[in-house]
């Protein structure tokens, strides 16, 4: 097992052993960190000349899973498993249902001949999140550890024979997204290496391992053992120092998402807050709940999806059942809509 260091300038250095991280942190020479991954590493208070050794990282890419692996010439460095994002081509589909939606609705909406993609290269966008996803664990290994090269188990997808035929160049997302996975490892100053399947399992048996069959298993001997094995032979570390494996979930991001903002019944949308009941008032309807920042009270008010909204301040009530100034203790505050009912105007 190796720590990441990186000095004061946050320029990566060969990583240390615990013995030497704790030394460090005793003497106040370093600071501990963690990385997006979750990776502790040290950061030390000065400057240091990089005198760096080889450092190979192994990637063993997957529809589901994808392992990773940083192999010196003697020590493995850490391991990873990291999940493979799976939900773009149905928010993909969705959205594009909502788009439509909204523009037919649009029924004086002029021609738009300026935003088509006919013609142009363009990757589906699940391809392109999947191989990206691959390049964005490299960069966060990159930017704690003096990474020189990269492995990669080129794989394969059925191709037609006959020379020349484009069919056996762009047909498959598979073989599009590695090539568009090279281009990245290549532009972030990597030396690639390939390696095909075959060779990955006479790897195997000249180490000694032996591979999983359950591909989801978190262990070290499911992906992250390919990804040693891809590694060490560049490097040529004899066998794993260190097994212990980091399980990386991908956080989803959401956008604008269009498909919870529409409006049901009594005006109100899906997705709304919850205010904290009292013990004794009745479940409203999870259709009929409104946040205090849907409809016309919370123009130009945008909301990140899963954080709930503070609701409005006349019907703020505390944890604890104690009510807000100018209301009793058990008894609801009344809704905006109400209060402004009551204070428009006879006609």
């Amino acid at each position: 097992m190796r720590i990441p260091v990186v000095d004061v300038r946050g320029i990566p250095v060969m990583p240390c052993t615990p013995p030497k991280a704790r030394a460090l942190l005793n003497a106040g020479q370093a600071r501990p960190k963690r990385n997006k991954l979750g990776i502790f590493y040290l950061q030390l208070t000065y400057a240091q000349d990089p005198n760096n050794q080889r450092l190979v990282v192994g990637i063993d890419p997957g529809s589901k899973f994808a392992g990773f692996s940083v192999v010196g010439t003697k020590a493995t460095v850490c391991n990873l498993m990291v999940e493979a994002p799976d939900h773009v081509k149905k928010a993909v589909k969705t959205r594009r249902v909502m788009r439509r939606a909204r523009r037919f609705r649009l029924w004086r909406r002029s021609c738009r001949n300026q935003n088509r993609l006919r013609g142009q290269h363009r990757l589906p966008p699940s391809t392109r999140t999947r191989w990206e996803a691959k390049a964005r664990i490299v960069r966060q290994l990159l930017a704690i550890l003096p990474l020189t090269e990269v492995v990669v188990e080129d794989v394969h997808a059925q191709t037609r024979p006959g020379p020349g035929r484009q069919w056996n160049a762009s047909f498959s997302p598979v073989q599009v997204g590695k090539a568009h996975l090279y281009g990245l490892l290549r532009g972030i100053g990597l030396i690639l290496h390939l390696r095909e399947g075959w060779q990955t399992k006479q790897l195997r048996v000249q180490y000694g391992l032996t591979k999983t069959r359950q591909k989801d298993q978190r262990t070290f001997s499911s992906h992250a053992l390919d990804a040693w094995v891809l590694a060490a032979s560049v490097s040529r570390a004899v066998a794993p120092t260190c097994t212990r494996l980091w399980y990386v979930v991908p956080v989803r991001l959401h956008r604008r998402q269009l498909h919870r903002r529409q409006l049901h019944r009594r005006q109100l949308h899906r997705r709304a807050a919850e205010s904290p009941r009292l013990p004794d008032e009745p479940a409203a309807d999870p259709s009929c709940q409104a946040s205090g920042l849907s409809g016309a009270h919370g123009a130009g008010v945008s909301l990140v999806a899963g954080a709930m909204a503070a609701p409005h301040p006349i019907q703020a009530r505390a944890e604890d059942g104690a009510s807000s100034p100018g209301l009793k203790a058990g008894v609801s505050a009344p809704h905006l809509d109400d209060v402004m009912r009551d204070a428009a105007p006879a006609s």
